[in-house]
């Protein structure tokens, strides 16, 4: 139960809630109370840990009528994304842990199945919802876990590909399942594309909702010779841009546009539709990002993700730094090569804010792309721009180009078009955990004939790597960087490009080689100048390049320490391991080198801050440091163990 500090709202009707069912005895004025004060506790709670604040604002009511109206956790209530369950959370049974939201051993930001039986599906990505829901309707049918599916996707992610394969399936199915279309006008930018402004007209033109009505009801009521021109014309007027007729023709039954932020109507809907649907049914709900709370409200991003912050005034807390962001930094970048190539063109997936690209926008607009939640059409896209004579940079999260994969590979590289990835939030986020860790990105793109993929140790070389994308025709070719601030370093006024498949030495050493790739050089550094005062100067090496590796540099290193330690943010199958196969191929273990690979555990990292992620994942500078004593045999340095 939560305490009565003065920090925290009085909260008496929300206090007698636990679980879901104990929601089912109050009334429909009490469910009106319970939702404000639901709205002031999630605020209470973001206040202390920072996370997702717009989206859970913007839903309360409607996860109130929810749980008021289903029966969870029999019945499967599915959040697309998950960022705005927030509320749904506190309503079942995690409220007493809702202020250790994304913290080390805390609540995830998003539905995690191992979490609560509440969540029935773990999310942090969209679109995913509606495939999932209709996944759990078919598993009921067919004798598995009871229960209704219900998926609550909004206006953004519908955008995706993957929403409207879902939907053409489940229309094709025809099995009892409902779809909240949660329609903020929002995802985490403005929502792009036909299908937002076909959405806009909908609720715009309400006056066709009465018209629709009445043309059903009319045709029966005249002669029958005007009968099936009647039919003709009532079928015209659904083909205008009536509410519900994209959603009707894919086999749903279509109930709105209605307003998510009145009970009165949210809750005789729901109750309804849980009553008598038969089929795939669709419920076209209309809510703000941030409502209730006028700081989210006036912001651009409605609060989308804030830092800690202060309730009265919504003043954010965060941390001063004398370093820029690698975002900022390759946004300026970026912007610096457009100024005397016009060529160069931006595109990112819903992401502009994320990806410095509103940067990039305000000064290129009609240069700049952004095509929605959409990566599988961000990189074809790209590619058909590429071919096009363009210079296209494809800006994509690391954990999102995934969802890209296959246009990597077939559209992309096989095709060698010179598509310039830049590749956000690599390595460990922090908070976001392990759905937004940019772990795999190394391993699958190096394992493509003809990529080039590099990974920048610092803002000053990220600098780099957007010039020599910029002046890199002959293939695709990849950089990596971080989330957040970088070290500090002295900045180029302009980026030179480097020379594809060559690193550089950092320092000079003896017995033991270290070879970064990435950011971890800083942590690489830090356990150098302990080793160092203990007697021991490793040499130091940043690779530059995942591929093509710099085999003139590696052969010599191998060849002139007796051990060699590669270190990089990336899962296993990524630059240590084309560092072994060369070193296999060349022969260089019969030598008798010592090789070891130190990359991210075979295992998904729970959110805590970065710094914990890495030492958890064995990547700090003190573990960098053990590993050099470790394959050396050293106890004492000097001395054979």
């Amino acid at each position: 139960m939560p305490d009565d500090t003065p920090s925290r709202p009085k909260t008496p009707l929300l206090d007698r809630v636990h679980l879901p069912a104990d929601m089912k005895a109050l009334s429909d004025r009490e469910l009106k109370q319970l939702a404000d004060e639901l709205r002031a506790e999630t605020i209470s709670a973001v206040s202390v840990t920072g996370g997702h604040l717009g989206a859970g604002l913007g839903v309360v009511e409607l996860t109130v009528a929810l749980h008021a109206t289903f029966h969870a956790p029999r019945d499967k209530i599915i959040w697309d994304v998950g960022h705005q369950c927030y509320p749904h959370k506190i309503l079942t049974g995690r409220r007493d842990r809702i202020r250790t939201l994304r913290t080390e051993n805390g609540l995830s930001g998003f539905t995690k199945r191992s979490e609560s039986p509440y969540d029935p599906f773990g999310a942090a990505h969209s679109s995913t919802s509606i495939s999932a829901a209709l996944g759990f309707a078919m598993a009921a049918n067919l004798g598995g876990d009871p229960g209704d599916a219900v998926a609550i996707i909004g206006d953004g992610s519908m955008s995706a590909g993957m929403a409207f394969e879902a939907m053409n399936n489940a229309g094709h199915l025809k099995k009892r399942l409902f779809v909240i279309l949660n329609d903020n006008e929002m995802s985490i930018a403005p929502p792009v594309g036909a299908l937002s402004a076909y959405l806009s007209r909908m609720y715009a033109g309400e006056p066709f909702q009465d018209l629709k009505s009445a043309a059903k009801g009319m045709v029966s009521l005249l002669p029958e010779p005007f009968q099936e021109g009647a039919r003709r014309a009532k079928e015209m007027l659904k083909g205008m841009a009536v509410g519900g007729t994209l959603f009707e023709e894919l086999g749903f039954s279509y109930v709105g546009p209605i307003d998510g932020h009145d009970l009165d109507q949210l809750l005789p809907v729901l109750r309804t539709a849980q009553a008598r649907a038969t089929g795939p049914m669709l419920i076209h709900v209309l809510t703000k990002k941030g409502k209730g709370y006028a700081p989210a409200e006036a912001a651009r991003d409605k609060g989308h993700a804030t830092g800690k912050f202060d309730v009265l005034t919504g003043v954010q807390q965060k941390a001063a730094s004398n370093a820029p962001s690698y975002t900022k930094v390759f946004a300026q970048s970026l912007i610096r090569e457009a100024e005397t190539d016009d060529k160069i063109v931006a595109i990112t997936a819903a992401m502009p804010d994320g990806t410095g690209l509103d940067l990039f926008a305000a000064r290129f607009p009609k240069r700049t792309f952004d095509v929605g939640i959409a990566e599988q059409h961000a990189v074809t896209f790209s590619a058909g721009l590429a071919a096009g004579g363009m210079k296209p940079f494809c800006t994509i999260y690391s954990t999102f180009l995934q969802r890209g994969y296959d246009q990597v590979v077939h559209d992309v590289a096989i095709q060698r078009l010179p598509v310039r990835f830049a590749i956000d939030r690599a390595g460990l986020v922090g908070a976001d955990g392990a759905t937004h860790a940019g772990s795999f990105d190394v391993a699958f793109l190096s394992n493509l004939p003809g990529f080039v993929v590099m990974a920048a140790a610092d803002e000053a070389e990220l600098v780099h790597m957007v010039a020599t994308a910029a002046a890199h025709n002959s293939g695709p070719i990849a950089f990596r960087y971080p989330r957040g601030e970088g070290t500090g370093v002295e900045m180029p006024t302009r980026g030179i490009p480097l020379e594809i498949g060559k690193g550089r030495m950092i320092q000079q050493g003896s017995r033991v080689a270290l070879l970064s790739f990435g950011t971890r050089l800083s942590e690489v550094q830090k356990a150098a100048e302990s080793l160092t005062a203990k007697g021991l100067t490793p040499t130091i090496a940043d690779a530059r390049f995942a591929k093509p590796l710099d085999r003139d540099l590696i052969l010599t290193l191998a060849r002139s320490h007796e051990a060699l330690i590669t270190i990089e943010e990336g899962a296993i199958g990524g630059f240590g391991s084309h560092v072994a196969q060369l070193l296999a191929d060349e022969a260089i273990f019969d030598h008798g080198l010592k090789f070891r690979s130190m990359v991210l555990p075979d295992t998904f990292i729970d959110h805590a801050s970065p710094e914990a992620m890495y030492r958890s994942a064995g990547m700090d500078a003190a573990q960098i440091e053990a590993k050099v004593l470790e394959v050396l045999g050293v106890a004492v340095v000097g001395k054979r163990a």
